[in-house]
Order: C-alpha cells, then sequence, then structure tokens
C-alpha cells in the first residue's frame, strides 16, 4: 500500500484546522497527522513528527507564519510548507516565498485545488495557482521600497502628515518629503491617498 503523504496544520482558528483537517483527511493518499495553533508549537512539533507537508497560516499571534517557515527552512531544508491565508497581497506572497513556502493559497481554496498543490509540493514542485504567480511576478519586478520608505509608507496609511511622521521619526520634514516622492513613484501612485490603497492593496501594510 503506497504511504500516505503526511500533515501537519499550524493555524490559530480551531474550527479553520479543523476545515482543512475533514478536507485532507477524505483523501486515500493523505493524513493530518498534528496540528498546532502558534508558530513556537508548530516548529517544536515538526521536528517529533517530521510531516511530509506543512500548511502554515500566514498570521499567527507572537512569532508570523512567514518567520515560522523561515526558520523551519533554515533547521530543516527537507521542509516543504505551503502557506495558506485570508490575506492575498503581492507582499505577502513575496515574503512567504523568500522564506521558503513552496506555495500560496487563499483560505477560500478549492477543496480540489488544495490537494492538487500538496500533491504537486509533496513531489518537490513549487506551485503557485495562476492569480498568485502573476502576483508574484509583479511583485518581482516592481522597485524596492527601502526599510525606511516602508516605515514612511506604514505611517502615510495611518493617515499621519509629513510633520508629524518627522517628528515621530526624529527625522527633517524635508526627508519624509523625499521619502514620499519616492515611494509615489515606486508605486506608480498619483498621490497619498492611492498610495495608501496600494500599500494595502499589496500587503505592503497589513491594517491590524
Amino acid at each position: 500500500m503506497k504511504k500516505k503523504i503526511r500533515i501537519l496544520i499550524v493555524d490559530d482558528h480551531y474550527l479553520v484546522r479543523i476545515g482543512l483537517a475533514t478536507s485532507i483527511n477524505a483523501a486515500p493518499d493523505m493524513a493530518v497527522v498534528a496540528e498546532a495553533s502558534a508558530a513556537p508549537q508548530a516548529i517544536e512539533v515538526f521536528q517529533s513528527e517530521m510531516p511530509d507537508i506543512v500548511l502554515m497560516d500566514l498570521r499567527l499571534p507572537g512569532m508570523s507564519g512567514e518567520e515560522a517557515t523561515r526558520e523551519l527552512c533554515q533547521r530543516f531544508p527537507e521542509a516543504r510548507v505551503i502557506m495558506i491565508s485570508t490575506f492575498e497581497g503581492h507582499e505577502d506572497i513575496f515574503r512567504s516565498v523568500q522564506a521558503g513556502a513552496r506555495s500560496y493559497l487563499s483560505k477560500n481554496v478549492l477543496r480540489d485545488e488544495l490537494l492538487k498543490t500538496i500533491r504537486a509540493v509533496h513531489a518537490g514542485e513549487f506551485y503557485l495557482p495562476p492569480p498568485f504567480a502573476g502576483r508574484l511576478m509583479e511583485r518581482m519586478r516592481a522597485p524596492e521600497l527601502s526599510s525606511r520608505e516602508a516605515e514612511v509608507l506604514a505611517l502615510v496609511v495611518k493617515g499621519m502628515t509629513n510633520k508629524e511622521i518627522a517628528l515621530l521619526l526624529s527625522i527633517a520634514e524635508i526627508t519624509v518629503k523625499n521619502h514620499v516622492s519616492s515611494i509615489l513613484t515606486k508605486l506608480n501612485a498619483t498621490d497619498r491617498t492611492q498610495a495608501s490603497t496600494i500599500a494595502i492593496q499589496r500587503g505592503i501594510v497589513h491594517l491590524d
């Protein structure tokens, strides 16, 4: 009898874990062998169970799914992680892949697509559904924001003025103005409002 694909589900919502486990366990070639609700627990469980696939929620309390994926892949190069999230922005996908994830799925994914992805990643493939693959390519072609620009952009999204940002970051107001100008150019935005919208849509900034 062919060995089943062993899967670890990491999500802080019990009902999400139950839903995923029910869909997966109904497949004849798969079995959920463990669950975790937080990143540190997931790393411990991975070490003890050594599953074939990890379904990792992007947004976890404390250590994020992105951080957990990076640590898992550094400690266990054989780890095969599929990120799964309600967030579908360009930046979320890009950062997840950078961290070591081999796929990225929406939590609204259809069961057939979920199982297809698990099988593909288990077979050693890097697989992204077409919409996410397109967003990843767009993000890879986009100019990179500096860490300071990303910091300024997050404050712009909060509605802060250049003067308020300058005071908060202890930098000159003209420096903030220059950062904002660079941000608008890199995001191809005409004004602060459009830049804020793009930042949220692409997952550069999350509204918690």
